[in-house]
């Protein structure tokens, strides 16, 4: 098995709806903003090859959506899913799998495209099946008003319509050396995968912990539908990982790809970091 960061962008995000209740003067000390309160993330994916099987963990936003549109989020940096695919040997065609960790446009986007002459949407990786949570496509397909921006009908209703989907119900074994966990603080059936990797866990962690800046059990976005249980979650987690010592990657963090954490009186924090996956000092 190989892995591999897979880079697609980077978007700009208000510092206040990523860090919720926090105030400025803290979370800006941790993660930088500009003028405009805007903090820069990471849309970083992980591809992972064992043998014939190539797993893609989310996609970016894509490309389809308007100027308009993108204008909104200030997507930026040179790196795309193509051009990332492709300096490691790879297309979109070699893609076998899709884990879609939830169904928010920065995590789904770059799963369907439009077709060469733009009349009709298309499966991005049209050799592959496409996983998520039946909680998280039963949520996404029927938003609720607060999420229904996040939710665009164009970037997952063609993977249904075009056969491509299959639907996990409860924790459990994908493939062997991936399972997944499901957790419903950020948004409902959110699917956290657990890779083992050369003896350790890595957790790829979407939108359960963005950054290493959201590590303090308080940390927890204003885009959380049920911040409550985020925490609950949250703080299991948080132990789970100190305890084990599992390498977090991750998915927003524009300056620590991965990092391990460590239990101390003053609570769970950073271990180490680094800005790639391997090496990381343990």
């Amino acid at each position: 098995m190989n892995l591999y960061p897979i880079n697609t962008g980077n978007l700009k995000l208000d510092g206040g709806a990523m860090f919720g209740v926090v105030p400025k003067v803290m979370w800006s000390k941790l993660y930088p903003g500009d003028e405009n309160n805007l903090c820069n993330w990471s849309m970083r994916c992980l591809l992972i090859v064992d043998g014939d099987r190539k797993i893609l963990i989310d996609c970016g936003i894509g490309d389809k959506q308007s100027e308009k549109f993108f204008a909104n989020y200030y997507r930026n940096g040179d790196d795309t899913l193509v051009k990332s695919l492709a300096a490691i040997g790879f297309s979109v065609d070699d893609i076998t799998d899709v884990i879609l960790t939830h169904l928010h446009f920065d995590h789904a986007g770059g799963a369907v495209r439009w077709n060469e002459g733009k009349t009709d949407y298309e499966v991005t990786f049209k050799n592959a099946t496409y996983h998520t949570s039946r909680r998280q496509w039963e949520w996404a397909a029927n938003p609720n008003n607060r999420e229904k921006a996040s939710f665009l009908k164009e970037n997952i209703l063609p993977i249904r319509e075009k056969g491509r989907l299959n639907l996990l119900e409860e924790d459990g074994e994908l493939f062997p050396h991936v399972s997944y966990r499901i957790f419903n603080g950020h948004t409902d059936g959110q699917v956290i995968p657990f890779i083992e990797y050369n003896g350790k866990t890595i957790i790829y962690m979407a939108d359960l912990l963005p950054s290493v800046a959201h590590i303090p059990l308080p940390y927890v976005m204003s885009y959380d539908t049920r911040p409550l249980i985020t925490l609950k979650e949250k703080e299991a987690f948080m132990a789970e990982a100190a305890k084990n010592e599992y390498i977090l990657f991750f998915e927003h963090d524009l300056y620590h790809e991965c990092c391990t954490v460590e239990a101390t009186e003053k609570g769970i924090k950073m271990k180490n970091s680094s800005s790639r996956l391997f090496p990381i000092s343990t």
